[in-house]
């Protein structure tokens, strides 16, 4: 965080630091713990300065949402080679680093974002767009997820199946960030295992899927986390 340093700076490079800045003290506190002096002096500006460039904390509060959702969409990002398995545990590395990073604000983004006092009264119009930057988030993961399947216009069960999933790895990561009671790496190997678990209970009971699942399986090694499955649960059985 740069404090106590005053330089100038383009419009877009003065917005994208103190983006920045917001994104930090946001990342760990509640925007109402926050003042704009504060955000001021660790810019390196003054109060005015900052509303100069945002109307207020408010909009500045989502700008800075805004980012982190851009950032937290790119993490799913990945080239379509290799084992699906390892494709999804790298996306899920990406997934956990940034809720390792920005605990207190992937919490707050993810389960709606904290009230933010404006003109006395709680916006409406924050909510609105928090919820609309988590289904922008929720969106790209499905898409992804969906192209590394080589699928373009799923079922209705692959559909259920990418999107509960996509919920799990969501509510797991807010879970873990409360005590980080079991390895992360460990808790990434399990999601990527979830997902595999879910497509078989849906393969079960639909062909379609079942011819999925084969053609997924067909291109895992038997020692990686979608190989070994069913000999892991096979032995749970004994």
């Amino acid at each position: 965080m740069t404090t106590g340093v005053r330089r100038r700076m383009g419009v877009e490079e003065r917005r994208r630091q103190l983006i920045g800045v917001a994104l930090e003290l946001f990342g760990h506190r509640s925007p109402d713990e926050v003042s704009i002096e504060e955000i001021a002096s660790a810019a390196g500006i003054s109060r005015p300065l900052v509303y100069h460039y945002f109307p207020g904390k408010l909009g500045l509060y989502e700008a800075a949402l805004k980012h982190a959702a851009d950032d937290l969409a790119a993490r799913f990002t990945e080239p379509g080679e290799g084992p699906l398995s390892a494709r999804l545990l790298r996306m899920t590395g990406r997934y956990f680093d940034f809720a390792d990073e920005h605990g207190p604000g992937f919490s707050a983004l993810m389960r709606g974002g904290p009230a933010v006092a404006a003109g006395g009264a709680c916006s409406l119009s924050t909510a609105a767009t928090t919820d609309a930057l988590v289904a922008s988030v929720r969106q790209a993961a499905y898409v992804r997820i969906l192209s590394h399947l080589d699928v373009t216009d799923p079922p209705a069960r692959l559909d259920l199946v990418v999107r509960s999933w996509i919920s799990l790895a969501e509510s797991t990561a807010l879970i873990w960030l409360d005590g980080r009671r079991i390895p992360r790496a460990e808790l990434e190997t399990q999601l990527v295992r979830d997902f595999a678990a879910l497509t078989a209970v849906s393969a079960a009971q639909d062909e379609e899927m079942g011819a999925l699942l084969r053609r997924v399986l067909d291109a895992e090694p038997a020692d990686g986390p979608f190989g070994d499955l069913p000999g892991r649960l096979g032995g749970l059985a004994r």
